[in-house]
């Protein structure tokens, strides 16, 4: 293992919204296309498990 590793020293890239594509390479569009559509899934299922978990409160508030 090298004395440095520049992979570590490097930050994590992070997309914001609105930021300027031009400077970025088609690999790199792509990988924020994956990244971005794994965060919309993983957004999506908290939504239905708070719907979920929304359901079975009201559930049992309408049982009393």
């Amino acid at each position: 293992m090298a004395l440095f590793d520049d992979e570590a020293a490097r930050p994590k890239r992070v997309h914001e919204i609105g930021q300027d594509l031009s400077l970025l390479s088609v690999d790199e569009l792509g990988e924020r296309v994956r990244l971005l559509h794994d965060e919309i899934a993983r957004l999506e299922a908290e939504i239905a498990a708070k719907g979920t978990t929304r359901q079975a409160a009201e559930a049992i508030f309408r049982l009393r």
